[in-house]
Parts: structure tokens; sequence; C-alpha cells
């Protein structure tokens, strides 16, 4: 079978799909840009994690600094800062691999009003826009948040919907009618988050409603756990949906 060859259809949404079938090329969800969140520590745990992602086969990286407003104060020039400093570094070690940075907004009135108002944000490939919610309740203004930001060109992608205690299924579904993709985390998919995640992201490969995979690797820990996941059958699964991560 001839691998990585993009495989198109058409839906209502106009979604691109391009199956990698073997092997992920690109991680589109990390933190590995030091001092900026919660991920890496430094530099040095940085270049650790990504020779090992390089190990695996990956080739570019798209690490997605959080974005708070009452937290996380990130913007994109401190973020592209940060990233010319890590790629300085790379260039050093003489990795072959492609770091590039996008952002996780958290769901937010600052995030929404950026949107509104149409400040520049970081969006990864063709304006795939990474967000999160909170974990517990549905935010009220998930919907209308999504329209705009259709409206506005952007692609939602929502994280680890697996991870949020108020989806459902049927919720998964309802997201993706309204032209949301689907990223879940891989360490989900190996318990790392509880039972309740790891059960919900195998109904959403089951389902087939993933549209990308990603490591969330925020340190050494995670990134360890995610050469474990080759042997876990789920996550064979999902590497035969038609994923976008290589499109990227």
């Amino acid at each position: 079978m001839e691998k990585n060859i993009p495989i198109l259809v058409i839906s209502f949404f106009k979604k691109p799909v391009a199956a990698p079938r073997d092997i992920l090329l690109t991680d589109m969800h990390s933190h590995l840009l030091s001092g900026l969140d919660d991920g890496v520590k430094s530099h040095e745990e940085a270049i650790e994690i990504i020779k090992i992602f390089h190990e695996l086969g990956y080739r570019k990286l798209i690490t997605t600094p959080h974005i708070m407003s009452d937290y996380y104060r990130n913007d994109p020039a401190i973020i592209k800062q940060a990233l010319d400093e890590l790629n300085t570094i790379i260039s050093k070690t003489g990795i072959d691999m492609n770091v590039q940075a996008a952002a996780e907004y958290y769901l937010d009135e600052d995030f929404i009003k950026k949107i509104t108002n149409d400040e520049p944000v970081l969006t990864i490939g063709d304006k795939y826009l990474l967000f999160e919610t909170n974990f517990f309740t549905e935010p009220y203004q998930l919907n209308e948040f999504v329209f705009t930001a259709i409206t506005k060109g952007y692609k939602p992608i929502l994280a680890h919907p697996e991870r949020y205690q108020y989806m459902t299924l049927e919720k998964a579904e309802e997201l993706r009618n309204r032209g949301v993709y689907l990223q879940i985390n891989i360490p989900s998919l190996l318990g790392v988050y509880g039972k309740p995640p790891m059960k919900l992201a195998m109904k959403l490969i089951e389902q087939g409603w993933i549209d990308f995979v990603g490591s969330d690797c925020h340190n050494q820990n995670h990134i360890h756990t995610l050469e474990e996941a080759y042997k876990n059958n789920y996550f064979v699964k999902a590497l035969e949906l038609p994923l976008l991560n290589n499109s990227l």
C-alpha cells in the first residue's frame, strides 16, 4: 500500500482529510517552550524530549503554549521569541526536526474578544485554531464561539475532548456537526488522566470522530508515555483513521 498519500473527501464543512497509515510525522499539541507555561522547565529538557520525538519518527513539532488571560498571559511576540531561542539551540544539536509554534487558547472572554475583533492569534497550518475549555462544565458561550470562529475563517480544534467531565458522545457529535475538529491526547489511551477519559477516547476512536492526535507533552514523563502508546491497540486504530496530522 502506498503510504502518506492524501485522501480527499467532501463533507458539509469541506474538511480536508489526509490519512497517515503507519506513522505520525507531525505532533500538533505540546508545551516545549520553557518558562511560558506548565510545560518544560528548561531548554535542556526540551532538547531531550525532541530527541525522543525524532526517534519515534516525528519530523515536525508544532508546540502550543497555553494562552489564558488570567494566568498565562502569552502573546504571539512572546511565543515567537521563545521559539527562536529554542530553534537556535536545536540548530546546534543537528537534530532533524522542524519546530514551529502556535498556541492552546483557553476559551474565556478575552479570547472570544480577540476572535470577534479580528485581533492576531496563532494558528496551526491553514487557520486551525486550537482551544480548550474548563474541565467541569460546558461553557455557555461555546456554541457562539464556534460559530464566530468559523465565520471568521478559522477551523476550531477542541483539544482533548475526552478529558472534559461535561463531554459525551452526543456532545462530541454535535460539535463535529457544527464544524469543530476533535483532537485526543495520546496518553489518554494509556489511562494517564484516569479511566473515564481513557474510555471516552476509545469510544471517539470507535466512532471515527477523531481528526488529530496530539502528545500534549509537558515533560519527560509524558514523552516516555508516548513511546508506550505504539503498543496500544486503540492507538493503532487511531492511526488507521483519516487523521490530519501529517497534512500540517
